[in-house]
């Protein structure tokens, strides 16, 4: 019996420092790669926008100039629509683009094209003014130096040093998100194995302390029979052998279950090692009641069990972060597929798969009637709106009948839609952060890691779109999907 002990304490210390070694290498772990993950996610995002940005920018420049060659070759004011419209929106570019270049190696490239296309337009604007003042030949002498020309070549070739500055960032960005997944695998699974050594091992330990028990508890009964003294003897140290299983089954079902906290895939091996320990505790109890406290007995049947649940709770919250990103990564990749979409019954599609929960809080979807279509691709329209009505449903205010309704207008070439509601509403300082990623808005009490506004940003961008919201805090929200109406077909996804 001794030695028994002694190799008990000694096994007992060995799962100790295992589990002290898993809780720091997983926790530390853990942090650094989700740190590291959103890092290169924002990375991503800058990029892509970036390239989106830049595509933007350059076909406004490209309208202004083909508007003005048009007019200066008719004399038609028709061909200064474009012309106007492009000039008005080459600010709002820059607004867009100027704070994503600050402090970054690209700031000085960024600058000169600033100050290009600002030549560009003073070029373009010139020539106009003087075919309007009734000279055209000056007008067109100016057009013919070539300066016009050269500006232009100068702007392209900028901006196609920013796109491939930013296609770089994206591959980069993406290889070093596929890094940090492969890393947190590697982790996970060196996390499993332990888990599964500590639970095997405090399995082996305990059973075959519980065999020495068995055999003990014989000898005592044959003792008993030829000498007092001997029974007393045996008693004792079946007394000490108790105790130790006590403090060991405290060990295990205390200070060894920190380290299993934020480990992925071992709630399946911690299930079955917990299923063994209740089996042999029930056999034991069986046999001698008196062995087994009511301490130990309830850690077995009720604390463990509590403690699995959190587990499965916390991994299952880990995975669904880790697919989402890897979600956004692959659907940053996927080639679009335009097509056309009749806009009213995607939305009543979309409707009818939440009329459970709507009826659960007694709340109605109303879809404007002849709602406009579009060529768009299905699969990244069913997820942007389908998000927004989800989230419409779960943040409605329940001292008041839910109302959610959807519209649509036409706008040059451009179709917006409306998902309005009269639900909670978001507080003003909130509106840009609902769309960052892991941020969320308001009281906590719904489901959700803060994920579904930014992946709709993202998607909304794909198709060329911008998404905003309106919102009054205890009134309601309108979010506006402002979409082209025929999105061009894509060989390639954005990201090659």
């Amino acid at each position: 019996m001794p030695t028994s002990r002694s190799i008990l304490g000694r096994a007992g210390l060995l799962l100790l420092a295992l589990g002290a070694l898993t809780l720091v290498l997983v926790d530390v772990g853990s942090i650094w790669l989700g740190s590291k993950t959103q890092t290169y996610g924002l990375a991503l995002e800058r990029a892509q926008q970036i390239r989106i940005l830049s595509g933007q920018l350059q076909n406004r420049l490209d309208d202004a100039e083909t508007g003005q060659r048009g007019y200066l070759l008719t004399g038609d004011p028709n061909y200064l629509e474009p012309y106007t419209r492009a000039v008005s929106l080459v600010p709002k570019s820059f607004e867009q683009l100027g704070p994503r270049f600050e402090g970054t190696p690209d700031q000085p490239i960024y600058d000169q094209l600033v100050q290009v296309i600002g030549d560009k337009l003073a070029e373009l604007h010139e020539t106009i003014r003087l075919h309007d003042a009734g000279q055209p030949d000056q007008s067109l002498a100016l057009v013919k130096t070539d300066h016009g020309k050269i500006l232009m070549d100068q702007a392209r070739g900028l901006i196609a040093s920013l796109v491939v500055t930013s296609d770089a960032d994206i591959r980069r960005s993406a290889d070093d998100m596929r890094w940090g997944s492969t890393t947190l695998q590697i982790a996970t699974i060196a996390g499993s194995i332990i888990v599964v050594i500590l639970v095997t091992g405090t399995g082996l330990i305990v059973r075959g302390y519980a065999g020495q028990l068995e055999r003990a508890t014989e000898e005592v009964e044959l003792a008993n029979r030829s000498l007092e003294g001997r029974v007393q003897e045996r008693t004792a140290d079946l007394m000490q052998a108790n105790e130790e299983i006590q403090r060991f089954a405290y060990i295990v079902s205390h200070d060894l279950r920190a380290p299993l906290v934020n480990v992925m895939g071992f709630t399946a091996e911690l299930e079955v090692g917990l299923g063994a320990i209740q089996k042999m505790v029930a056999a034991v109890e069986a046999a001698r009641p008196d062995l087994v406290d009511e301490d130990a007995r309830l850690a077995v049947t009720e604390d463990v069990p509590e403690a699995v649940g959190f587990i499965r709770s916390s991994t299952t919250k880990m995975d669904r972060l880790i697919n989402a990103i890897l979600k956004l990564s692959r659907e940053g990749r996927r080639v679009l597929t335009p097509e056309p979409i009749d806009m009213a019954l995607l939305f009543g599609g979309i409707a009818d798969s939440l009329r459970h929960q709507t009826a659960e809080v007694g709340a109605e979807i109303t879809v404007q009637e002849h709602l406009p279509g579009l060529v768009s691709d299905r699969l990244v329209l069913e997820q942007i709106f389908s998000n927004l009505i989800d989230n419409a449903v779960k943040y409605l205010d329940p001292s008041r009948p839910g109302r959610i309704t959807v519209s649509a207008r036409a706008l040059a070439g451009r179709l917006i839609y409306e998902i309005a509601d009269n639900g909670r509403g978001i507080d003003a300082r909130d509106h840009e952060r609902i769309f960052e990623l892991f941020r969320r808005s308001g009281t906590q009490d719904r489901p959700g890691e803060g994920i579904g506004l930014a992946h709709v940003r993202a998607l909304t961008r794909r198709l060329g779109g911008i998404i905003t919201v309106r919102s009054e805090f205890g009134q309601g929200t309108r979010f506006e999907v402002d979409l082209p109406r025929i999105l061009p077909a894509q060989t390639e996804s954005t990201e090659s």
